[in-house]
This record gives C-alpha cells, sequence and structure tokens, in this order.
C-alpha cells in the first residue's frame, strides 16, 4: 500500500445561522517590536522557533557533495538531483537522530525510483507508477519513489528549491514510521490520516536540523525559505469536506501546517508521540455539515456582512469596549487616516472601512485544481474576505484596551486574535458557523504578501510566514488569552 499521496481538491465554505458565543479579550499592553522593514512587511517580533530570522536564497549548497545513492531510473535532471540530496541529507538526519531520540540504528532505505509521470511505466511492490504525479514511500520494497516529471518541476517552478525536499522528507517519515512501529503508535490499523501528521512533523524536525546550519548539502532560511515550505504543504492539502477517518486522508493545510510545526519547534519524539487520540482531538478536518448549501459558500453582501459585524460583536464582548462599525465607503481607506484596502482600520472614528468589490474578488471560490494547474484561483474564498474583515475589527478591539496597533507584535497578536474568533465560529449555534474549508482559506490569505490577517494598523506584516501561521494556529487552538501574553 502507498504512503503518502499529495493531493485533493476543496471548496471554500462558510455559513450564516442564529445563535450567539460570548469570546472573552483580556487587556493587553504591548511590550514592543519596531516597526523597522519594507512598507507592507515587517520583521517579526522575536524569532522562529528560536532561530535567528534570517534572509537568503534556499537550496542546495554550492559545495554540497554528490549524494552516494543508487536511484533506479534517474535522469541527472536539476529535480532528481534535488530530490536525491534530499534523500541522502534527511537519511543523514535520522541516522544522528534516530539513536540518541528512540535507542535504536536508521536502516538506510532499500530502493529508490525517479520516473516520469509523462512516459514512464516503471513498476514497484506497491504497482505500476504509469500516470502516477506523486511521490510515495511503498512499504512492501522499502522503497520512495517521486514524479520527475511533472510533480516536482511543478513545485520548484511554483515554490522554489525547497519544495521537493519537504515532499521527500515526509515521504521519508513515512520509512521512519515503519522502522520504529509501536514507538511511534504505528500499527497495522493505524488510521491514515495519524501516519501522514506524523510525516509532516518528522519533516518537520528534518527543517529545523537543516535551519540549523547541520546539513551538508541544503541551506535554508527561516523566512523566505519556510515560507516555501508553508506554500508547498498549503497547494497540497485535501479537498475541503474530506473526513479525516477516510483512508488516505492526509489533513487540511491547517493541519499539515501544524504538524509540520510541532516538529519544527519540538522535535520528533513529540511527532512519535502523535497517536488516534491526541490527533482526533485538534484535527480541523472534516466533511461538510448537512447545513452547508452549496458547500458552504456565502455570498458578499450586506446582509452577510451584517451577520459577521454580530458575530464579531458577540465573540470579542469580553474585552469590555465597543466593537467598530463597518462601513462601506467605496474604497476600504480612512479619510487622513490608515489605508490599506480592501479593508482599514479608522482610529478617528473607530470605523472598519470596506471595499465591497474588492472583498468580493476576494471571496470568489477557490478552484483547487486551477491552483495545480496554473497555481492561481479566482478567488481565496469567503473565510478569507471575513477573515481581512476581522483583523481590522480586532484592531479596533485592541486599541480600545491600550494595546499598541501600529508594529509587528500588533500584526501577530490580531491573527491570534482572528484565530480565536475562528474557534468561537465552531462553537453550535454560533452567529457565524465556521465550516470545512474555512482554516485552508485563512491560511491561503496569511501566506499572501498583500494579506491583512497579520497586519498592524498601517497594513504591515511580519515577513515570514511561519509566524503568521503560528499565530494564527494558537489563538484557534488556545483561545485569545494566548494573544495577549505571547504578542505582548
Amino acid at each position: 500500500m502507498i504512503q503518502g499521496g499529495l493531493r485533493g481538491f476543496r471548496r471554500p465554505a462558510l455559513i450564516a445561522i442564529v445563535a450567539v458565543v460570548a469570546l472573552g479579550l483580556s487587556a493587553c499592553n504591548d511590550k514592543g517590536g519596531s516597526t523597522t522593514g519594507q512598507q507592507g512587511s515587517q520583521p517579526g517580533a522575536g524569532d522562529i522557533a528560536g532561530l535567528p530570522v534570517t534572509h537568503f536564497e534556499s537550496g542546495l549548497k554550492p559545495d554540497a557533495p554528490k549524494p552516494d545513492l543508487k536511484v533506479r531510473n534517474e535522469d541527472g535532471s536539476e529535480d532528481d538531483q534535488l530530490a536525491i540530496a534530499a534523500i541522502a541529507d534527511a537519511q543523514t538526519y535520522w541516522t544522528e537522530v534516530m539513536p540518541r531520540d528512540f535507542g535504536q540504528q536508521y536502516e538506510p532505505l532499500k530502493s529508490l525510483l525517479s520516473y516520469s509521470a509523462r512516459s514512464d511505466d516503471e513498476d514497484t511492490e506497491c504497482g505500476s507508477v504509469k500516470g502516477l504525479v506523486n511521490a510515495f514511500y511503498c512499504p512492501p520494497d522499502d522503497s520512495v519513489a517521486w514524479d520527475r516529471g511533472v510533480l516536482l518541476p511543478m513545485l520548484r517552478e511554483r515554490f522554489g528549491k525547497m519544495a521537493s525536499a519537504v515532499v521527500l522528507a515526509h515521504e521519508l517519515g513515512h520509512a521512519v514510521q515503519y522502522r520504529l512501529g509501536e514507538k511511534a503508535n504505528i500499527k497495522k490499523n493505524t488510521p491514515s490520516i495519524v501516519k501522514e501528521q506524523q510525516a509532516d512533523c518528522f519533516a518537520g524536525g528534518y527543517f529545523r536540523w537543516v535551519a540549523e546550519e547541520k546539513s551538508k548539502f541544503y541551506k535554508l532560511s527561516t523566512s523566505e525559505g519556510l515560507n516555501q515550505v508553508m506554500a508547498s504543504l498549503f497547494l497540497i492539502r485535501d479537498q475541503a469536506g474530506t473526513s479525516a477517518t477516510k483512508q488516505g486522508a492526509h489533513g487540511t493545510a491547517f493541519d499539515r501546517t501544524y504538524a509540520f510545526q510541532v516538529g519544527f519547534e519540538k522535535g520528533p519524539k513529540e511527532c512519535a508521540a502523535m497517536n488516534e487520540e491526541n490527533i482526533k482531538a485538534r484535527i480541523t478536518e472534516r466533511p461538510f455539515d448537512k447545513g452547508d448549501k452549496g458547500k458552504g459558500d456565502s455570498k458578499l453582501d450586506a446582509e452577510i456582512i451584517g451577520i459577521l459585524k454580530k458575530s464579531l460583536d458577540e465573540a470579542f464582548k469580553g474585552a469590555g469596549v465597543p466593537g467598530p462599525e463597518i462601513t462601506e465607503d467605496g474604497n476600504g481607506s480612512c479619510s487622513g487616516g490608515p489605508s490599506t484596502p480592501p479593508a482599514s482600520y479608522c482610529p478617528s472614528n473607530n470605523t472598519v472601512s470596506i471595499d465591497m468589490a474588492k472583498l468580493r474578488e476576494l471571496a470568489q471560490p477557490v478552484d483547487q485544481e486551477a491552483e495545480w494547474k496554473s497555481g492561481q484561483s479566482e478567488g481565496k474564498g469567503d473565510f478569507a474576505a471575513f477573515s481581512e474583515i476581522a483583523s481590522r475589527y480586532a484592531m479596533g478591539i485592541q486599541k480600545g484596551v491600550g494595546a499598541s496597533i501600529d508594529n509587528a507584535n500588533a500584526g501577530l497578536r490580531t491573527a491570534c486574535l482572528v484565530g480565536a474568533w475562528a474557534k468561537a465560529s465552531t462553537v453550535p449555534g454560533a452567529t457565524l458557523r465556521l465550516s470545512a474549508g474555512d482554516l485552508d482559506e485563512a491560511i491561503s490569505d496569511l501566506l499572501s504578501p498583500e494579506s491583512l490577517v497579520s497586519a498592524d494598523v498601517n497594513g504591515k506584516r511580519v515577513d515570514n510566514g511561519f509566524e503568521r501561521i503560528e499565530a494564527l494556529r494558537k489563538g484557534y487552538l488556545e483561545s485569545s488569552s494566548v494573544c495577549s501574553t505571547q504578542y505582548g
């Protein structure tokens, strides 16, 4: 049975129902964070999981040695070079880590296969690779195989040279699972979602090792390089509405980036501790609700904006300050104040000014098939638009409780508060009910260079997607209180 598999198509969703949910926000006082950097971006408020923020081109080192690996059917292409180096590098990582963390030696893979989905029909113990746009681990022959003809070139051209490495590190993670067995909570009947979450987590541990400059082959910046990795994981998420209990389920983008970040921050022991029970408790992947007509898509109009306003008012009423009014004035800017269209928070009169036409464009349904073919979808989904507005609303709440709103901490705190509001929207009876795929829409927006979700009042964002996603995740999983303590 093939372990791995990369793709699934999704559609966005958020449905409106009538109810109330409360979310408290404690008053928070900022602890600093400079606002240096180019317009539209700024350095992070701190580091990246304890590592410094670095900026350089990630990929193979100029002096990287030639891997001493036998690969069936390789053709010497750039994509084969990247894949083979990634396998050699990740195996070196596990040769060091497995004895230290698990008390056993790492056994190298028995077989490696490169193929082109356009033309090859090579066989593995898991079947033929003819037409298979994928990368996978095959347990019966202990092999890893990858498509150098379609998959790896597409990922490299779209996301950069680290994209191949994350795919191969994930597949090697499956090989590690089979070597660890019960030490990684892996049994014959272990659900695929557990295996896939662990493999993403193991990949995160390897990338931490690379970022710490321990690799002979690769160099990874903690800003642009990790951004490439986050974007790659986003693309290869499951389709919205997929059940986590489905055979072959990998997880939403929210789930996959979460697992990767756990590995990067805490290491492989934490990954091996993942099991069916603790994954089920926090996984976001689920089928559409019966009430999700049209797969949860909401038309962006005055009525839905009113419902969104009510949802935000109820969610943040615990802060004890008046929430901003949401006004449509055509261009989403403030007269004589901040201008961050398509939505701006106007401190002078405590309003959020929106450009409905631009937000409608953003709210167009996600076309995941188009993402795979061309790298672009007409829109990012309705929850992306709602998150942009919610982020500006959260600015007003922060100003009301005395927090600064014009530095890096403010941007990350805002993303955290948007995550906390999203979690409040999962409660039965919530004014706006979070639906399958919505968190992925928020992540899609977060990874965009023009996103407001992690921006301060002037539209400046932290440079790295890792921090942006982590802030959203913390708010969603740990509630609004962490937004004050973590981000000042």
